[in-house]
């Protein structure tokens, strides 16, 4: 009899076979996109290390013919245009990235995603290990870790459309936002991770602060080789559904979690209204374009990761300058920022489901970014309370609509129903989204390398003035759901009528 087997075999089989493998599948891509991040991380964490006030140090009594001022740096961040040079450095890989952004969803739509995801992080953890060989090899060129860190972020776009596509494959949207918005979680336990790691050696051999990250995401690729299923029809699972009939359910409208996200969806009554059109042809970068709501949603993620980015590469130095930590107590420090934006992108996704409001929701954590940046620039660093309490309330600001466009909102448009079921628009989709978001991410650090010698409150105003730019961006499609909430058009969670 059932009621004799034991509590947790009753839990185990009480799941169906579809659903174990959609939150194995949830699990894996959560794994792998941390190791991507998490060797992005050390980077931010060695610079208050490469160049150090070096006049609160004790020079060690055989050291010779070196500078007094300088002698603890490391060659060429030794000189005052240091700053300009760490900009350097990042834009190589932010640059990089955004350009290769854009052809990397292409790719993703008629490549293997279990190919090329295992190809990416075999590639991103050797250009990792490479960038820590430089403190072994004692290489001072600055175009050996610019060089490397270009390739490093042309072969890290391979992560995040591919990861994406394939949660897309294998949920519908009936509580995506929330599912994502937790799933997202990953981009800051990276960056977590990342700090610890890199922050355990960077005051002893910052070379392993990138050589050991280099080999977890090396060891996540084999991983991704060997268990990843793209598609849920690839062993026989039941595929989601993207969508659902608007005149009886809005499309953002919750759902019964057992049918819709656990459960297999192959029974009757999942099964769209609508005859899906099968279509074996990827769709093009100007069809995907054309889809309503992707313009807007990539320039405000533009400006929006602009911010992220720059707190992910300098909000490490900027604790250490202004607050006296020492580069470990920094690294540690910085992750607060984000444990912040973990609950930013699960709260965002949450809220956007219940409201049907994706742009809405957006908005309104943009405009209470906007002074919680002030506020922390001019009273964060009054005491440590002070400083952990605006480091997590601004960095689930800044996250949460970062990570709500490019999770729930770019899965939503690349199964858009204007599509008729093109089943691989969604890495397309997902690549223009995060590319056009990736130019920021790569102006945000190049102009804060180059303001910061004025001032950190002029970083702080850019960083003021971009969150605005942001939300305006979003103000014709929040004008829209307003409406739908007022009776004047129905709320589509595909933005139908956008």
């Amino acid at each position: 009899m059932r009621s004799s087997l034991a509590p947790g075999i009753r839990l185990i089989t009480s799941f169906s076979r579809d659903s174990w493998y959609r939150g194995f599948t949830l699990f894996l891509t959560f794994l792998f996109y941390t190791s991507y991040h998490l060797s992005r991380k050390p980077i931010s964490i060695i610079k208050s290390q490469l160049h150090r006030n070096c006049s609160t140090l004790i020079r060690p009594p055989n050291l010779n013919g070196t500078d007094n001022e300088t002698w603890c740096d490391w060659v060429p961040f030794d000189q005052d245009n240091y700053k300009t040079l760490f900009g350097a450095v990042d834009n190589s890989f932010l640059v990089a990235y955004a350009i290769g952004m854009f052809f990397s969803g292409i790719f993703g739509e008629r490549v293997p995603l279990r190919y090329y995801l295992t190809i990416g992080m075999l590639l991103s953890g050797l250009f990792t290990c490479l960038l820590g060989l430089g403190f072994y090899l004692n290489i001072h060129s600055i175009w050996y870790y610019a060089f490397f860190q270009a390739m490093n972020g042309l072969v890290q776009t391979t992560g995040w459309p591919a990861v994406v596509a394939c949660v897309g494959n294998w949920f519908g949207k009936g509580k995506r936002g929330f599912i994502m918005g937790v799933w997202n979680s990953h981009t800051s336990v990276g960056n977590i991770l990342g700090s610890l790691i890199a922050g355990v050696f960077v005051s002893s051999a910052w070379g392993m602060s990138f050589i050991v990250p280099g080999i977890i995401i090396a060891s996540t690729g084999v991983l991704c080789f060997f268990f990843l299923v793209e598609k849920p029809e690839d062993i026989g699972c039941s595929p989601p559904q993207h969508h659902e009939d608007n005149e009886k359910e809005p499309l953002l409208q919750n759902s019964s979690s057992n049918e819709e996200i656990f459960s297999s969806p192959g029974q009757s009554n999942s099964i769209s209204s609508e005859p899906a059109e099968e279509h074996t042809k990827a769709i093009s970068f100007c069809g995907a374009l054309r889809i309503p709501g992707v313009m807007e949603f990539s320039l405000c993620l533009l400006f929006a990761k602009l911010v992220s980015y720059t707190f992910l590469y300098w909000l490490p130095l900027y604790i250490a300058n202004v607050a006296h930590f020492d580069p470990k107590e920094a690294g540690d420090m910085s992750t607060l920022f984000d444990v912040g934006g973990i609950v930013g992108g699960i709260v965002a996704g949450l809220v956007s489901d219940q409201t049907g409001g994706r742009a809405s929701t957006c908005c309104v954590m943009l405009i209470l970014a906007a002074p919680m940046l002030f506020l922390y620039n001019h009273i964060g660093q009054h005491s440590l309370a002070t400083t952990i309490g605006m480091l997590l309330v601004c960095g689930a600001l800044v996250n949460g609509p970062y990570a709500l466009i490019t999770t729930a909102v770019s899965a939503d448009l690349g199964t858009h129903e204007s599509l008729r079921g093109n089943s691989r628009a969604l890495s397309t989709v997902t690549a223009i989204i995060d590319g056009t978001g990736s130019i920021g991410a790569a102006l945000g650090p190049l102009l804060a390398g180059l303001i910061s010698p004025t001032g950190w409150n002029n970083v702080f105003f850019m960083l003021i003035t971009a969150d605005i730019l942001a939300c305006l961006l979003l103000s014709r499609l929040v004008y829209k759901e307003v409406r739908g909430w007022c009776g004047h058009s129905p709320r589509h969670r595909g933005f139908k009528e956008i």
